[in-house]
Protein backbone atom coordinates (compact mmCIF):
# COMPACT_ATOMS: atom_id res chain seq x y z
CA UNK A 1 0.00 0.00 0.00
CA UNK A 2 1.49 3.80 -1.30
CA UNK A 3 0.85 6.29 1.54
CA UNK A 4 -2.27 4.92 2.62
CA UNK A 5 -4.90 7.38 3.54
CA UNK A 6 -2.87 10.26 5.07
CA UNK A 7 -1.93 11.25 1.21
CA UNK A 8 -4.51 11.39 -1.18
CA UNK A 9 -4.38 10.66 -4.94
CA UNK A 10 -4.89 13.42 -8.00
CA UNK A 11 -6.95 12.52 -10.42
CA UNK A 12 -6.59 14.35 -13.93
CA UNK A 13 -8.87 14.20 -16.93
CA UNK A 14 -7.28 16.25 -19.81
CA UNK A 15 -10.10 16.44 -22.25
CA UNK A 16 -9.90 17.78 -25.63
CA UNK A 17 -11.94 20.75 -24.28
CA UNK A 18 -11.07 20.87 -20.47
CA UNK A 19 -8.88 19.88 -18.73
CA UNK A 20 -10.39 18.45 -14.87
CA UNK A 21 -7.92 18.01 -11.90
CA UNK A 22 -8.42 17.26 -8.14
CA UNK A 23 -8.26 15.15 -5.17
CA UNK A 24 -9.63 11.54 -5.35
CA UNK A 25 -12.61 11.36 -2.81
CA UNK A 26 -14.16 14.85 -3.50
CA UNK A 27 -17.18 14.80 -5.44
CA UNK A 28 -16.36 17.67 -7.92
CA UNK A 29 -12.79 18.43 -9.46
CA UNK A 30 -11.14 21.58 -8.16
CA UNK A 31 -9.66 22.66 -11.17
CA UNK A 32 -11.51 22.99 -14.45
CA UNK A 33 -9.53 24.91 -17.58
CA UNK A 34 -9.02 24.83 -21.27
CA UNK A 35 -6.98 22.82 -22.59
CA UNK A 36 -6.00 24.89 -25.40
CA UNK A 37 -2.92 27.34 -24.65
CA UNK A 38 -1.88 30.70 -26.02
CA UNK A 39 1.42 30.39 -27.55
CA UNK A 40 3.72 33.54 -28.22
CA UNK A 41 6.64 32.89 -30.60
CA UNK A 42 9.92 34.97 -28.25
CA UNK A 43 11.56 35.49 -31.46
CA UNK A 44 9.41 38.19 -33.14
CA UNK A 45 8.38 39.92 -28.98
CA UNK A 46 11.73 39.58 -27.36
CA UNK A 47 12.92 43.18 -27.50
CA UNK A 48 16.28 43.51 -25.51
CA UNK A 49 16.32 47.51 -25.09
CA UNK A 50 13.24 46.71 -22.77
CA UNK A 51 14.12 44.69 -19.66
CA UNK A 52 10.85 44.82 -18.01
CA UNK A 53 9.30 43.14 -20.98
CA UNK A 54 10.84 39.50 -19.50
CA UNK A 55 10.97 39.62 -15.85
CA UNK A 56 6.84 40.83 -15.76
CA UNK A 57 5.77 37.86 -17.21
CA UNK A 58 3.06 35.81 -15.73
CA UNK A 59 3.76 33.06 -13.54
CA UNK A 60 2.03 30.05 -15.40
CA UNK A 61 3.92 31.23 -18.70
CA UNK A 62 6.54 28.85 -19.56
CA UNK A 63 9.18 29.48 -22.24
CA UNK A 64 10.45 26.56 -24.12
CA UNK A 65 12.34 26.91 -27.40
CA UNK A 66 11.25 30.00 -28.83
CA UNK A 67 7.70 30.33 -27.45
CA UNK A 68 5.81 31.17 -24.37
CA UNK A 69 2.91 29.24 -23.09
CA UNK A 70 -0.09 30.84 -21.56
CA UNK A 71 -2.22 28.16 -19.57
CA UNK A 72 -5.20 28.22 -17.79
CA UNK A 73 -8.82 30.56 -18.59
CA UNK A 74 -7.10 33.71 -17.11
CA UNK A 75 -4.54 33.71 -19.15
CA UNK A 76 -5.88 33.06 -22.33
CA UNK A 77 -8.69 35.62 -21.39
CA UNK A 78 -6.08 38.38 -21.74
CA UNK A 79 -5.46 39.20 -25.42
CA UNK A 80 -1.76 39.25 -26.10
CA UNK A 81 -0.19 40.19 -29.99
CA UNK A 82 0.77 37.26 -31.83
CA UNK A 83 -0.61 34.88 -29.63
CA UNK A 84 -1.83 31.90 -31.70
CA UNK A 85 -4.00 29.21 -29.33
CA UNK A 86 -2.60 25.71 -29.91
CA UNK A 87 -4.55 22.65 -29.32
CA UNK A 88 -2.46 19.32 -27.71
CA UNK A 89 -4.49 16.73 -28.33
CA UNK A 90 -5.91 16.29 -32.42
CA UNK A 91 -8.35 13.43 -32.91
CA UNK A 92 -8.58 12.27 -28.88
CA UNK A 93 -4.74 11.82 -29.34
CA UNK A 94 -1.90 13.79 -27.66
CA UNK A 95 -0.17 15.28 -30.58
CA UNK A 96 2.40 17.85 -28.29
CA UNK A 97 3.66 16.38 -25.36
CA UNK A 98 5.03 19.97 -24.44
CA UNK A 99 2.22 21.67 -23.95
CA UNK A 100 0.77 18.68 -21.92
CA UNK A 101 3.67 18.79 -19.41
CA UNK A 102 2.64 22.87 -19.51
CA UNK A 103 -1.26 21.95 -18.43
CA UNK A 104 -0.36 19.74 -15.81
CA UNK A 105 2.28 22.18 -14.08
CA UNK A 106 -0.27 24.52 -13.73
CA UNK A 107 -2.68 22.03 -12.57
CA UNK A 108 -0.05 21.13 -9.64
CA UNK A 109 1.36 24.07 -9.43
CA UNK A 110 -1.27 27.24 -9.60
CA UNK A 111 -4.33 25.19 -9.25
CA UNK A 112 -3.83 22.61 -7.08
CA UNK A 113 -0.88 23.94 -5.17
CA UNK A 114 0.82 20.75 -4.36
CA UNK A 115 3.70 19.14 -4.93
CA UNK A 116 3.70 16.08 -7.20
CA UNK A 117 6.11 14.03 -5.61
CA UNK A 118 3.84 13.51 -2.99
CA UNK A 119 0.79 12.60 -4.14
CA UNK A 120 -0.25 9.20 -6.42
CA UNK A 121 -2.03 10.03 -9.63
CA UNK A 122 -4.58 8.64 -11.87
CA UNK A 123 -4.84 9.70 -15.20
CA UNK A 124 -7.85 9.15 -17.50
CA UNK A 125 -7.42 8.16 -21.10
CA UNK A 126 -9.25 7.72 -23.54
CA UNK A 127 -10.10 4.10 -25.28
CA UNK A 128 -7.75 3.91 -27.86
CA UNK A 129 -4.82 5.12 -26.15
CA UNK A 130 -1.97 3.43 -27.83
CA UNK A 131 0.95 1.86 -25.75
CA UNK A 132 3.68 4.41 -27.08
CA UNK A 133 1.09 7.29 -25.62
CA UNK A 134 0.80 5.57 -22.42
CA UNK A 135 4.69 4.62 -22.06
CA UNK A 136 5.10 8.31 -22.56
CA UNK A 137 2.93 9.58 -20.17
CA UNK A 138 3.92 7.45 -17.48
CA UNK A 139 8.04 8.33 -18.55
CA UNK A 140 6.67 11.96 -17.92
CA UNK A 141 5.45 11.51 -14.57
CA UNK A 142 7.89 9.48 -12.99
CA UNK A 143 10.95 11.02 -14.74
CA UNK A 144 10.11 14.59 -14.52
CA UNK A 145 7.48 14.75 -11.59
CA UNK A 146 8.49 11.83 -9.84
CA UNK A 147 5.31 10.81 -8.41
CA UNK A 148 4.99 8.19 -5.76
CA UNK A 149 2.60 5.91 -8.11
CA UNK A 150 0.51 6.05 -10.99
CA UNK A 151 -2.47 4.39 -12.74
CA UNK A 152 -3.98 5.09 -15.81
CA UNK A 153 -7.82 4.15 -16.51
CA UNK A 154 -9.62 4.41 -19.45
CA UNK A 155 -12.50 7.26 -20.11
CA UNK A 156 -15.39 4.77 -20.07
CA UNK A 157 -14.75 2.47 -17.38
CA UNK A 158 -14.79 5.11 -15.17
CA UNK A 159 -17.89 7.30 -16.55
CA UNK A 160 -19.47 3.15 -15.45
CA UNK A 161 -17.66 3.57 -12.13
CA UNK A 162 -19.18 6.74 -11.53
CA UNK A 163 -22.73 6.13 -11.83
CA UNK A 164 -22.19 2.64 -9.77
CA UNK A 165 -22.06 -0.18 -12.48
CA UNK A 166 -19.42 -2.68 -14.29
CA UNK A 167 -21.41 -3.26 -16.99
CA UNK A 168 -22.70 -0.12 -19.37
CA UNK A 169 -22.50 1.16 -22.50
CA UNK A 170 -21.20 4.19 -22.43
CA UNK A 171 -21.40 6.86 -24.68
CA UNK A 172 -19.18 9.99 -24.37
CA UNK A 173 -19.86 13.20 -26.21
CA UNK A 174 -16.96 15.95 -25.35
CA UNK A 175 -15.91 18.42 -26.84
CA UNK A 176 -13.67 16.88 -29.71
CA UNK A 177 -15.37 13.71 -30.63
CA UNK A 178 -18.05 11.38 -29.61
CA UNK A 179 -17.28 7.73 -28.60
CA UNK A 180 -19.33 4.38 -27.95
CA UNK A 181 -17.84 2.15 -25.66
CA UNK A 182 -19.02 -1.19 -24.15
CA UNK A 183 -17.93 -1.59 -20.90
CA UNK A 184 -18.05 -5.31 -19.12
CA UNK A 185 -16.78 -5.68 -15.60
CA UNK A 186 -14.54 -3.00 -15.52
CA UNK A 187 -13.42 -3.69 -18.69
CA UNK A 188 -13.46 -2.18 -22.17
CA UNK A 189 -14.39 -3.89 -24.91
CA UNK A 190 -11.97 -2.80 -27.05
CA UNK A 191 -13.32 -4.36 -30.66
CA UNK A 192 -16.63 -2.84 -30.51
CA UNK A 193 -15.48 0.71 -29.34
CA UNK A 194 -17.34 3.20 -32.18
CA UNK A 195 -16.10 6.71 -32.37
CA UNK A 196 -17.09 9.64 -34.81
CA UNK A 197 -15.05 13.02 -35.32
CA UNK A 198 -18.66 15.36 -33.94
CA UNK A 199 -18.47 16.47 -30.79
CA UNK A 200 -19.33 20.23 -29.45
CA UNK A 201 -16.34 21.92 -31.32
CA UNK A 202 -18.15 21.12 -34.65
CA UNK A 203 -21.79 22.12 -33.18
CA UNK A 204 -20.08 25.65 -31.80
CA UNK A 205 -18.61 26.02 -35.24
CA UNK A 206 -21.54 24.80 -37.12
CA UNK A 207 -23.39 27.35 -34.96
CA UNK A 208 -21.45 30.56 -35.91
CA UNK A 209 -21.61 29.49 -39.86
CA UNK A 210 -25.14 29.40 -39.13
CA UNK A 211 -25.68 32.94 -37.36
CA UNK A 212 -22.98 34.34 -40.15
CA UNK A 213 -25.29 33.38 -43.05
CA UNK A 214 -27.96 35.10 -41.09
CA UNK A 215 -25.50 38.69 -40.78
CA UNK A 216 -24.71 38.06 -37.08
CA UNK A 217 -20.91 38.24 -36.55
CA UNK A 218 -19.91 37.44 -32.94
CA UNK A 219 -18.15 40.07 -31.96
CA UNK A 220 -14.94 38.50 -29.27
CA UNK A 221 -15.06 40.35 -26.01
CA UNK A 222 -11.73 41.98 -26.70
CA UNK A 223 -12.88 43.74 -30.19
CA UNK A 224 -15.31 46.79 -28.04
CA UNK A 225 -15.76 48.23 -25.41
CA UNK A 226 -18.75 49.56 -23.83
CA UNK A 227 -19.22 53.06 -22.43
CA UNK A 228 -22.22 54.04 -20.57
CA UNK A 229 -23.67 57.08 -21.81
CA UNK A 230 -26.65 57.49 -19.80
CA UNK A 231 -27.37 55.69 -16.70
CA UNK A 232 -28.45 52.58 -17.74
CA UNK A 233 -27.91 53.03 -21.37
CA UNK A 234 -24.45 51.52 -23.11
CA UNK A 235 -23.02 52.45 -26.30
CA UNK A 236 -20.48 50.06 -28.37
CA UNK A 237 -16.89 51.70 -28.99
CA UNK A 238 -15.09 49.45 -31.63
CA UNK A 239 -11.41 48.72 -30.69
CA UNK A 240 -8.78 47.57 -33.28
CA UNK A 241 -6.17 44.96 -32.67
CA UNK A 242 -4.40 44.30 -36.12
CA UNK A 243 -1.38 42.13 -34.60
CA UNK A 244 -4.42 39.63 -32.93
CA UNK A 245 -4.26 36.08 -34.33
CA UNK A 246 -7.25 33.91 -35.89
CA UNK A 247 -6.97 31.40 -33.95
CA UNK A 248 -7.17 33.87 -31.03
CA UNK A 249 -10.39 35.55 -32.77
CA UNK A 250 -11.89 31.97 -32.98
CA UNK A 251 -11.24 30.92 -29.69
CA UNK A 252 -13.07 33.71 -28.00
CA UNK A 253 -16.10 33.49 -30.59
CA UNK A 254 -15.99 29.94 -29.65
CA UNK A 255 -16.65 30.75 -26.07
CA UNK A 256 -19.56 32.86 -26.89
CA UNK A 257 -21.04 30.98 -29.34
CA UNK A 258 -20.46 27.87 -27.16
CA UNK A 259 -22.80 29.57 -24.40
CA UNK A 260 -25.26 30.25 -26.82
CA UNK A 261 -25.44 26.67 -28.22
CA UNK A 262 -25.59 25.59 -23.97
CA UNK A 263 -28.42 28.31 -23.23
CA UNK A 264 -30.78 28.30 -26.14
CA UNK A 265 -30.42 24.76 -28.02
CA UNK A 266 -32.26 21.29 -27.11
CA UNK A 267 -32.42 17.96 -29.40
CA UNK A 268 -35.23 17.73 -31.12
CA UNK A 269 -38.19 15.01 -30.66
CA UNK A 270 -38.13 14.09 -34.25
CA UNK A 271 -35.32 14.09 -37.16
CA UNK A 272 -35.24 17.89 -37.59
CA UNK A 273 -36.25 18.98 -41.37
CA UNK A 274 -36.83 22.86 -42.47
CA UNK A 275 -40.23 22.38 -43.85
CA UNK A 276 -41.67 21.52 -39.65
CA UNK A 277 -39.14 23.94 -37.26
CA UNK A 278 -39.45 26.91 -40.12
CA UNK A 279 -42.50 28.19 -38.02
CA UNK A 280 -40.93 26.88 -34.32
CA UNK A 281 -40.94 30.43 -31.70
CA UNK A 282 -37.38 32.21 -31.52
CA UNK A 283 -35.37 32.49 -28.12
CA UNK A 284 -33.69 35.82 -27.71
CA UNK A 285 -30.05 35.89 -26.34
CA UNK A 286 -28.03 39.06 -25.28
CA UNK A 287 -24.32 39.09 -26.83
CA UNK A 288 -21.90 40.58 -24.96
CA UNK A 289 -21.63 43.62 -27.21
CA UNK A 290 -25.39 44.55 -26.11
CA UNK A 291 -27.02 42.77 -29.61
CA UNK A 292 -30.03 40.85 -28.75
CA UNK A 293 -30.07 37.86 -31.33
CA UNK A 294 -33.36 35.54 -31.94
CA UNK A 295 -32.21 31.95 -32.57
CA UNK A 296 -34.65 30.19 -33.93
CA UNK A 297 -34.26 26.82 -35.89
CA UNK A 298 -30.92 26.58 -35.12
CA UNK A 299 -32.16 25.97 -31.64
CA UNK A 300 -32.74 22.38 -32.84
CA UNK A 301 -30.90 21.82 -35.89
CA UNK A 302 -27.20 22.25 -34.47
CA UNK A 303 -27.94 19.53 -31.74
CA UNK A 304 -29.62 17.04 -34.31
CA UNK A 305 -26.23 16.80 -35.93
CA UNK A 306 -24.89 14.27 -33.66
CA UNK A 307 -28.06 12.27 -34.81
CA UNK A 308 -27.81 13.17 -38.34
CA UNK A 309 -24.28 14.22 -39.42
CA UNK A 310 -25.23 14.74 -42.64
CA UNK A 311 -27.04 18.51 -41.83
CA UNK A 312 -23.56 19.23 -42.07
CA UNK A 313 -23.93 19.72 -45.20
CA UNK A 314 -26.66 22.58 -45.35
CA UNK A 315 -24.73 24.71 -43.17
CA UNK A 316 -22.73 27.28 -45.25
CA UNK A 317 -19.16 27.43 -44.67
CA UNK A 318 -18.59 24.19 -42.98
CA UNK A 319 -17.79 22.42 -46.24
CA UNK A 320 -14.33 21.05 -45.26
CA UNK A 321 -16.00 19.05 -43.04
CA UNK A 322 -18.91 18.20 -45.31
CA UNK A 323 -16.93 15.98 -46.98
CA UNK A 324 -16.89 13.56 -44.33
CA UNK A 325 -19.61 14.22 -42.61
CA UNK A 326 -21.58 12.25 -45.57
CA UNK A 327 -20.12 9.16 -44.37
CA UNK A 328 -20.48 9.53 -40.46
CA UNK A 329 -23.17 7.51 -38.61
CA UNK A 330 -25.84 9.36 -36.19
CA UNK A 331 -25.71 8.49 -32.26
CA UNK A 332 -28.18 5.75 -32.57
CA UNK A 333 -26.63 3.82 -35.47
CA UNK A 334 -23.21 3.73 -33.25
CA UNK A 335 -24.97 2.46 -30.11
CA UNK A 336 -26.54 -0.27 -32.34
CA UNK A 337 -23.14 -1.19 -34.24
CA UNK A 338 -21.13 -0.83 -30.79
CA UNK A 339 -23.30 -3.43 -29.22
CA UNK A 340 -23.56 -6.03 -31.86
CA UNK A 341 -20.20 -6.02 -31.87
CA UNK A 342 -20.66 -7.37 -28.37
CA UNK A 343 -21.06 -11.43 -27.15
CA UNK A 344 -24.67 -12.21 -27.58
CA UNK A 345 -25.05 -12.56 -23.38
CA UNK A 346 -24.45 -9.54 -22.34
CA UNK A 347 -26.04 -7.40 -24.63
CA UNK A 348 -29.10 -7.37 -22.99
CA UNK A 349 -27.54 -5.80 -19.98
CA UNK A 350 -26.13 -3.15 -22.28
CA UNK A 351 -29.26 -1.68 -23.66
CA UNK A 352 -30.59 -1.61 -20.49
CA UNK A 353 -27.67 0.65 -18.95
CA UNK A 354 -26.56 3.00 -21.53
CA UNK A 355 -25.09 5.68 -20.10
CA UNK A 356 -24.37 9.63 -20.81
CA UNK A 357 -21.28 11.30 -19.86
CA UNK A 358 -19.15 14.11 -21.34
CA UNK A 359 -20.31 17.95 -21.68
CA UNK A 360 -22.60 17.47 -25.09
CA UNK A 361 -24.23 14.87 -23.84
CA UNK A 362 -25.55 16.96 -21.25
CA UNK A 363 -27.92 18.89 -23.73
CA UNK A 364 -31.61 19.29 -23.10
CA UNK A 365 -33.74 16.36 -24.71
CA UNK A 366 -30.60 14.50 -25.82
CA UNK A 367 -31.45 11.44 -23.48
CA UNK A 368 -34.87 11.16 -24.50
CA UNK A 369 -34.15 11.66 -27.90
CA UNK A 370 -31.47 8.88 -27.96
CA UNK A 371 -34.02 6.93 -25.91
CA UNK A 372 -36.75 7.16 -28.85
CA UNK A 373 -34.10 6.41 -31.35
CA UNK A 374 -32.92 3.23 -30.17
CA UNK A 375 -36.96 2.15 -29.11
CA UNK A 376 -37.52 2.31 -32.88
CA UNK A 377 -34.37 0.53 -34.12
CA UNK A 378 -33.37 -1.93 -31.40
CA UNK A 379 -34.64 -5.53 -31.51
CA UNK A 380 -37.97 -6.49 -29.73
CA UNK A 381 -36.70 -8.15 -26.74
CA UNK A 382 -34.37 -5.60 -25.43
CA UNK A 383 -35.39 -3.50 -22.93
CA UNK A 384 -33.59 0.10 -23.61
CA UNK A 385 -32.81 2.23 -21.07
CA UNK A 386 -30.24 5.44 -21.30
CA UNK A 387 -29.17 6.34 -17.67
CA UNK A 388 -27.88 10.35 -17.57
CA UNK A 389 -27.45 11.63 -14.27
CA UNK A 390 -29.60 14.67 -12.70
CA UNK A 391 -27.55 17.44 -12.86
CA UNK A 392 -25.08 18.98 -15.49
CA UNK A 393 -22.35 18.75 -13.27
CA UNK A 394 -21.85 15.05 -12.65
CA UNK A 395 -22.38 14.61 -16.70
CA UNK A 396 -19.76 17.03 -17.55
CA UNK A 397 -17.38 15.67 -14.91
CA UNK A 398 -18.60 12.06 -14.72
CA UNK A 399 -15.25 10.50 -15.95
CA UNK A 400 -13.16 13.11 -13.58
CA UNK A 401 -15.93 11.14 -10.48
CA UNK A 402 -15.64 7.77 -11.29
CA UNK A 403 -11.38 8.52 -11.05
CA UNK A 404 -11.95 9.91 -7.57
CA UNK A 405 -13.98 7.24 -6.73
CA UNK A 406 -11.68 4.62 -7.68
CA UNK A 407 -8.51 6.11 -6.60
CA UNK A 408 -10.26 6.15 -3.03
CA UNK A 409 -11.14 3.23 -2.45
CA UNK A 410 -9.50 0.80 -0.37
CA UNK A 411 -9.14 -1.95 -2.49
CA UNK A 412 -7.73 -0.34 -5.11
CA UNK A 413 -4.84 0.55 -3.00
CA UNK A 414 -2.78 -2.60 -4.11
CA UNK A 415 -3.33 -1.51 -7.65
CA UNK A 416 -1.38 1.48 -8.18
CA UNK A 417 2.08 1.11 -10.27
CA UNK A 418 4.71 2.72 -8.24
CA UNK A 419 7.84 4.26 -8.49
CA UNK A 420 10.28 1.27 -7.33
CA UNK A 421 8.26 -1.30 -9.75
CA UNK A 422 8.73 1.88 -12.89
CA UNK A 423 12.29 1.71 -11.99
CA UNK A 424 13.00 -1.88 -12.23
CA UNK A 425 10.60 -3.03 -15.67
CA UNK A 426 10.84 0.42 -17.13
CA UNK A 427 7.98 2.65 -18.76
CA UNK A 428 6.81 -0.58 -20.95
CA UNK A 429 5.26 -2.33 -17.72
CA UNK A 430 2.47 0.18 -17.37
CA UNK A 431 0.32 -2.56 -20.03
CA UNK A 432 0.97 -5.06 -16.97
CA UNK A 433 -0.51 -3.02 -14.39
CA UNK A 434 -2.79 -0.75 -15.72
CA UNK A 435 -5.19 -3.06 -18.36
Amino acid sequence: MYGGDEVSAIVIDLGSHTCKAGYAGEDAPKAVFPSVVGSVDQMEVDNPDNPEDNSGSAPDSKSKGKRRLYVGSQALGFRRDLMEVLSPIKDGMVVDWDIVENIWDHAFRECLLIDPKEHPMLLAEPCSNTQQQREKAAEIMFEKYQVPALFLAKNAVLTSFASGRATSLVVDSGGGSTTVAPVHDGYVLQKAVATSPIGGEILTDCLIKSLEQKGITIKPRYSFKRKEIRPGEFQTVDLDFPDTTESYKLYCQRAIASDIKECVSRAPDTPYDDSSYSNIPTTSYELPDGQTIEVGADRFKIPDIIFNPSLVQTIPGMESFAETAASLRGLSQMVIESINKCDVDIRRELFSSILLAGGTASMQQLKERLEKDLLEESPQAARVKVLASGNATERRFSVWIGGSILASLGSFQQMWFSKSEYEEHGASYVQRKCP
